[in-house]
């Protein structure tokens, strides 16, 4: 690692912005501009080098260096100390490069939050790449591996990235229009003071890359009422293998949305949205397509529990005939419309929640939030039969051999995944930890289980929530992903694959 700082600077001065507002540290330094110093982070050879031209404000990097990536990073940093609410935001281009062959295309340009100059660093960035690629990428533990959110996008115009907090948060220009959330956001925690930055890397290191960054702003926030925020939902999809933890951005909207349910042919990933089912196309490159309204047959008020059959040809919901009336469990073709045809009776309000893997029946749960059972019935109709008899047990989901149906359940006193058989005999606990997880989904491989976890008794809307995964060889647990969350970010069927789940995240961003 090599640092330079201007030797001549003349002091440190802390600026403060208001009440409250942060303090960061400032460096006169004609040399660097905004900023204090420049390093090579890990191996770069020749080493990197920052130029600030005063004249038009811009920043020129040139670096070498593999990758921001995996458990360690080699690329050049020019940097400040910061403590507070910042935000980072500059345009990034690619002068046009020097050398014989074609440029890399994961060459990057980033905006950097990052807690120490080693190379194995927590971090938090937005990495422009040379493809036009851009993601909000992270390390969330020194020496982990690197994880991200990525968009399929063209080059944007340009980059904000915000912390606020333990939050990070992307905002994007495509062309010059007002910054925007693309629902690019992650928890992470910096101890002050931390560093924040420009960055490059060549991707290749036998290549020496120029960037360029322009309309460079290092600025404090002011805090966040409620009442100045407004709530975004976005869909995820996310890889589960540790080396590549990538997310894909599916759909980000300034509304509730729930209850990702992935189709079984892969191509689409419906959603309960706004008091709607949704259909969103699943493109690729990874992407959202333009959604589509379902058409629910005259059926009314329908929640976040529907769910489509494993032979892709059935659509189950939870709605009622009439506004304020009962909820019940109906079955309409996959693509909506039809006839609804009514699989559950009674006085009770009923709630789909899985089909079995030969879509012939179907596990719903009957009762109130603080008290209710499982059932399971024919999907063609039929007798129920209740699976369970005790306080509250939700979140029923079969295996994909159809031998166990995994759920969770509060009655040893915390909300634990549990499994039994399909007529609910042999109940076995399968968590047992300080968290309260719920919402157990068994990957079509089987060989393992993704469910939520929270550590609140009281399931809020934007609770700290994490997304994990148990190895049901070994029974090794490990987390996927951080989030604000509820038992609707993965309520529903969320699996694409044994390697890829759907799942749903919550922000309040600024009006």
């Amino acid at each position: 690692m090599r640092i330079r700082t201007a030797a001549w600077r003349i002091a440190i001065a802390l600026l403060t912005c208001g009440a409250g507002w942060p303090l960061l540290a400032q460096t006169p330094s004609p040399a660097l501009g905004r900023f204090e110093g420049e390093t090579d982070i890990g191996a770069v050879s020749p080493p990197g080098s920052a130029h600030f031209d005063a004249a038009s404000g811009s920043y020129t990097l040139t670096s070498a260096g593999a990758n921001t990536w995996y458990h360690h990073d080699d690329f050049h940093f020019l940097w400040r100390k910061a403590s507070g609410d910042v935000a980072l935001t500059a345009q990034i281009s690619f002068p046009p490069h020097a050398y014989a062959h074609e440029p890399n295309p994961h060459r990057k340009g980033i905006l950097m939050f990052r807690q120490t100059l080693d190379s194995g660093g927590v971090y938090a960035d937005v990495a422009v790449h040379g493809s036009g690629l851009t993601a909000l990428q992270y390390r969330r533990e020194r020496g982990a591996n690197s994880q991200d959110i990525e968009l399929n996008i063209d080059a944007p115009k340009a980059i904000h990235l915000e912390k606020r907090g333990d939050t990070f948060t992307l905002y994007l220009s495509m062309q010059g229009e007002p910054l925007h959330q693309v629902g690019a956001s992650i928890s992470l925690h910096l101890t002050e003071p931390f560093y924040v930055g420009l960055a490059a890397v060549s991707h290749d290191v036998a290549t020496t890359d120029r960037v360029q960054f322009a309309q460079v702003s290092v600025e404090p926030l002011a805090p966040l009422t409620r009442d100045a925020t407004v709530l975004y939902s976005t869909l995820l999809t996310g890889q589960t293998e540790d080396q590549y933890r990538r997310s894909i951005v599916i759909r980000s909207v300034a509304t509730f949305m729930q209850s990702a349910n992935w189709a079984p042919d892969g191509h689409s990933i419906y959603v309960h949205e706004a008091g709607r089912i949704q259909k969103i196309p699943y493109l690729t490159p990874e992407a959202g397509g333009p959604p589509q309204p379902i058409d629910t047959a005259g059926l009314v008020e329908c929640s976040g529990n529907f769910g489509l059959s494993p032979d892709g040809h059935s659509l189950a919901v939870s709605c009622a005939r009439t506004p304020g009336g009962l909820h019940q469990v109906f079955v309409l073709p996959a693509g909506g419309g039809g006839t609804p045809r009514q699989v559950t009776q009674g006085s009770i309000p009923s709630y789909f929640h899985a089909w079995s893997p030969d879509s012939r029946t179907i596990a719903f749960t009957r009762g109130k939030a603080d008290r209710a059972d499982i059932f399971s019935i024919p999907a063609a109709g039929g007798a129920e039969h209740q699976l369970t008899h005790d306080t509250l047990n939700d979140g029923p989901d079969y295996t994909p051999d159809g031998k166990y149906i995994y759920f969770d359940s509060a009655r040893t006193g915390t909300l634990q995944i549990w499994r039994m058989r399909p007529d609910g005999s042999g109940a076995e606990q399968i968590t047992d930890d300080a968290e309260q997880n719920h919402s157990p989904h068994v990957s079509p491989d089987g060989k393992s289980v993704a469910f939520l976890s929270q550590s609140v008794r009281v399931i809020d809307a934007l609770a700290p929530t994490r997304l994990r995964i148990m190895s049901l060889d070994d029974g090794l647990i490990r987390t996927i992903a951080d989030f604000p969350g509820d038992r609707g970010s993965f309520s529903m069927y969320g699996w694409g694959n044994a390697n890829h789940l759907a799942y749903v995240v919550y922000q309040r961003l600024p009006k």
